[in-house]
């Protein structure tokens, strides 16, 4: 089944881990701390409402990873930093199927993209939608994208503490390819 399709299968709460997933592995290009998007899961785990912490996490973290950490890995990481941004900023007050959806939906597209933009293999090639070949980074996150739609679908609440490690895992991923790319324009002088 593809990306799209369990998209389309998933219930109110897949479709909020899912975007959720994607922002929290994204987060190392806003510069924020991992623990502000905590209260986020928990209301996923404990169906409370999730309004004050999303207010909280914007307050926090938009307006991170501003003018100096965009420009400190080019063009396509100030692309980045500036959809991770957006994603945070589009996320819907109220956790219903009908508001989340169209929201996980672009959050995986967005994801997808970023990751694209940073991924050192995907330097130079056209963007092409659909390609069986995806550049590593960008596999790996299709991958993550896939498994926290899985673990919700098949494990209901209980895969939400899975779900958290794989967009833990994807986010030590994505903080060292941008570290690196810090590394190697300060090395270069950009």
């Amino acid at each position: 089944m593809s990306l799209e399709e369990r998209i389309a299968r998933a219930d109110e709460r897949g479709l909020a881990a899912s975007g959720l997933a994607c922002l929290d592995r994204c987060l190392p290009l806003l510069d924020g701390d991992e623990e502000l998007l905590r209260p986020l899961w928990g209301s996923l785990a404990d169906g409370s409402d999730w309004s004050a912490p999303l207010e909280k996490a914007r307050g926090a973290l938009l307006g991170l990873g501003g003018e100096e950490a965009a420009g400190a890995g080019g063009d396509g990481h100030a692309e980045a930093v500036r959809l991770v941004a957006h994603m945070l900023d589009t996320a819907p007050a109220e956790r219903t199927a009908e508001a989340v959806r169209p929201w996980a939906e672009s959050c995986s597209a967005v994801s997808l993209r970023v990751h694209r933009l940073l991924d050192p293999a995907a330097e130079g090639a056209p963007d092409p939608a659909g390609t069986e070949d995806p550049p590593p980074l960008v596999a790996a996150e299709l991958r993550r994208q896939i498994a926290v739609l899985e673990l919700l679908e098949g494990h209901g609440k209980q895969g939400l503490r899975r779900a958290l490690d794989v967009s833990g895992e994807g986010r030590r991923v994505l903080r060292a390819v941008v570290s690196r790319r810090a590394r190697g324009n300060v090395e270069s002088g950009v």
